[in-house]
């Protein structure tokens, strides 16, 4: 692994291990309307056995969990993992398995899997082209791998935009890949791929920067930036007054081929 991803891998811990439980109770994390769309695309028919790929607090678990004979759940973070055991307890949901890994090499055998789910973790991932032949690796042959995540624009000012304030917000973002680009990378790791539900993900400026502890300086960077947004940018994410807004989310089902 080079220097630069492994840099970039301790960031991620760094800035989530003092952040865990904010996000054990977001509301954006915990409640979203991609979750049950995700168990909607993942045709489930109770006796999968699921990986949850760069788990975070155990969300998308969580959801599966009742579905689904069991849940490995897999993060980066030993704070986050401790979330969703705390919650998985909390709801009674005695299948999950939350085990601390890298969505890059995953300390799992090939073809455990009848579908790998991951859920707002793949804009962290230095490589995801890596994680993605790991899915196919670890799926049985014709398993699905199901995608949910923030997107970013085909449109150059809005991506720009896109990618500052992330990087501003939180040093361990890697990048918001367009649908575009993950189809491309998806079909490049072996599988055939579709966006199957797209949806608008709505953040309240004040909660997204605490929820992540941003410095007080970034925050005001990031005030700036929104200030000066041109009109094509402040309508493509739907800036409001109060600095509110909204990300595109992108839900990509994908079957392994071969």
């Amino acid at each position: 692994m080079s220097n630069q991803a492994n840099d970039i891998k301790r960031a991620v811990q760094n800035q989530f291990d003092p952040v865990a439980a904010n996000y054990s109770t977001s509301t954006v994390h915990a409640k979203g309307v991609d979750l049950a769309e995700m168990v909607k695309a993942a045709r489930l028919s109770g006796t999968e056995r699921i990986l949850d790929a760069g788990c975070g607090t155990g969300h998308t678990a969580l959801t599966f969990a009742p579905h689904v004979a069991e849940v490995v759940a897999v993060d980066f973070t030993a704070a986050m993992l401790e979330q969703g055991r705390i919650l998985a307890h909390a709801r009674n949901l005695p299948n999950i398995d939350f085990r601390l890994g890298d969505v890059e090499q995953l300390p799992l055998a090939d073809g455990e899997f009848d579908v790998v789910v991951s859920r707002y973790s793949a804009h962290h991932w230095p490589h995801p082209q890596r994680a993605l032949h790991e899915f196919w690796r670890v799926l049985k042959p014709g398993g699905q791998f199901i995608l949910s995540d923030v997107v970013s624009f085909d449109d150059f000012a809005a991506d720009t935009f896109v990618q500052t304030i992330e990087l501003l917000r939180d040093p361990s973002h890697v990048r918001d890949h367009t649908a575009a680009q993950w189809l491309a990378m998806l079909a490049a790791a072996g599988f055939q791929a579709e966006v199957v539900f797209t949806w608008d993900v709505a953040l309240e400026f004040v909660a997204w920067v605490t929820r992540m502890a941003t410095p007080p300086l970034n925050v005001q960077m990031l005030q700036t930036l929104f200030a000066g947004a041109p009109a094509e940018v402040r309508a493509a994410l739907q800036i409001a007054p109060d600095n509110s807004f909204a990300f595109p989310g992108g839900l990509v089902r994908s079957v392994r081929v071969g």
